[in-house]
């Protein structure tokens, strides 16, 4: 009995790993009734995409983010949490040998076709069982899609190679520029790897390629079938307009065919696509098209908020106020995040006062700041030493009952480290950690952190010692690079009473809980 190379691969890898894996499989190829893995049910599994909040300065969303996943049958899978290729989280998978959170929900497909296809995964730089595909070979795929060979599924699969996102995102990318029809390479890695069949990114390539050819009945009908997936569409996926378009009136007809289709299927799909189109055309500087996509698609704030974030990034400020004006015109008020986008850009300009001026303006249009605002007037006050006026916002905010969170009391003592300001620094630090306990904790372990990347392992220490001391507990992996440092110092006296620190804390915390 022949193996293919990835199947020997995958056999040796098991037989360390799990050798009751290794003759279960064996078995399965001699009495085809053996089925050592239990064949897994799509439907069992669904998967939402995981939220991803913004942080300080607020940025435009619409594309989709591809993350890294170590192998899913390591050692350490059973406790840790994977991402698939869309970012999103797997849940547990029972797979009787073992437990994984990996993405697999590809397994029974390919189980019955060939074992050397199983268990391979789209992302970069991990373990699988077959090679990706060189160059060489992706300009072989691509011939052959361009052939449209009656062949063309087998003869992709006697290649027998693996194709990451990037390869799949180069085929397209040349298969769109190029006109040629991608829907039935795209089933095709349906079958095969159905886990890059789910990536945000390719989907909307091909989507793209429908309307490269004209036919949005295609369009409409993947966008149904991706609805059901919960697919959200990125920019990618309307790249056609730029190109076929030739005048306002050309653009303005596309642009309403593309948004009849996203409005009769709805879903994710309308709703990601809406703001695709919208993000694409302001990234292009298309202000005008970006603002016909809202008049026939809804005039809400989040829509007008990606065009404000793409103006400030030209710094076209007199474009934002007269959008802000057309805003209250219709009834759309703006919102804080509208005037998060300028306040940023402002600052980044180093027009503080204008910032200000802006911020007065604000109010009295009476749009409440949130905790965003004041952290972008804290942040860039303390960066530029100008720590009363900042003080004068923290003030405001506490006034406004906005809880302060993490990131204002970290702009202060960042601020005064910076500037080499040590003493008020830590005169912060002491002061705000009693009377804001949520953030205590970070607090301290900032200051430490600060102090050790500043070579001065002993001060950390210090700073160390006094939280336990007042029973807050470090952040372990700053504790760790302290007690290193100071090891390699040969301060051992002190890393012993750093550790006997921790150690004492932890007992104490035990004995309260008992």
């Amino acid at each position: 009995m022949d193996l293919s190379n990835p199947a020997k691969n995958m056999l040796r890898y098991f037989s360390i790993s799990n050798p009751n894996f290794c003759l279960n499989y064996l078995k399965s190829l001699v009495f085809p009734t053996f089925s050592p893995i239990p064949i897994l049910n799509y439907n069992h599994f669904h998967l939402k995409p995981t939220s991803n909040p913004s942080y300080l300065f607020v940025s435009s969303t619409g594309s989709s983010s591809i993350y890294s996943i170590r192998h899913p049958f390591s050692q350490s899978s059973q406790s840790s949490h994977f991402k698939n290729c869309n970012g999103r989280r797997s849940q547990r998978l029972e797979l009787g040998l073992f437990t994984s959170r990996s993405y697999c929900r590809h397994i029974s497909s390919s189980l019955t076709v060939s074992y050397s296809r199983n268990f391979q995964f789209c992302n970069e730089g991990i373990d699988t069982f077959g090679p990706y595909a060189t160059p060489k070979q992706v300009s072989e795929i691509i011939q052959l899609i361009r052939d449209s060979d009656s062949e063309m599924e087998s003869k992709l699969n006697s290649m027998n190679v693996s194709l990451s996102t990037a390869n799949l995102i180069e085929i397209f990318r040349v298969l769109n520029c190029d006109k040629v029809r991608a829907l039935r390479f795209f089933k095709w890695i349906e079958h095969v790897q159905p886990e890059l069949y789910d990536n945000f990114d390719i989907c909307s390539l091909v989507v793209d390629n429908c309307g490269r050819l004209d036919d949005y009945e295609e369009m409409r009908a993947l966008l149904e079938e991706f609805n059901v997936k919960k697919v959200c569409l990125t920019e990618k996926a309307f790249g056609f307009l730029p190109v076929m378009i030739s005048s306002k009136a050309s653009t303005r007809k596309h642009i309403r065919r593309v948004v009849k289709v996203l409005n009769e299927v709805r879903g994710s799909c309308r709703v990601s696509g809406v703001r695709a189109l919208i993000e694409g055309f302001s990234v292009l500087g298309s202000f005008e098209m970006a603002r016909y996509v809202i008049t026939n698609t809804e005039k809400k704030v989040s829509y007008y908020n990606i065009l404000i974030g793409q103006m400030c990034r030209k710094c076209d400020f007199k474009g934002v106020r007269d959008l802000l004006d057309e805003m209250r015109q219709i009834g759309c008020e703006p919102n804080s995040q509208s005037y998060n986008y300028i306040f940023s850009s402002l600052f980044k300009k180093g027009e503080d006062d204008g910032a200000c001026n802006v911020f007065r303006d604000m109010l009295e249009k009476n749009c409440p700041p949130d905790a965003v605002t004041y952290e972008i007037f804290i942040h860039n006050f303390c960066r530029l030493g100008k720590f009363s006026v900042a003080s004068q916002f923290f003030d405001d905010m506490v006034g406004r009952g906005i809880q302060p969170r993490p990131a204002a009391h970290a702009a202060f003592i960042k601020g005064y480290f910076n500037l080499q300001r040590y003493k008020e620094a830590h005169e912060y630090v002491v002061g705000s950690a009693d009377k804001y306990k949520n953030s205590s904790n970070m607090m301290y372990s900032l200051l430490a952190s600060l102090h050790d990347k500043n070579r001065n392992a002993v001060m950390a220490k210090n700073i160390l010692l006094e939280m336990i001391k007042k029973g807050l507990k470090p952040n372990i992996s700053v504790y760790r690079r302290v007690l290193k440092h100071l090891q390699i110092a040969d301060r051992e006296d002190m890393a012993s009473s750093l550790a006997s620190g921790l150690s004492s804390l932890s007992l104490h915390s035990t004995k309260e809980s008992v």
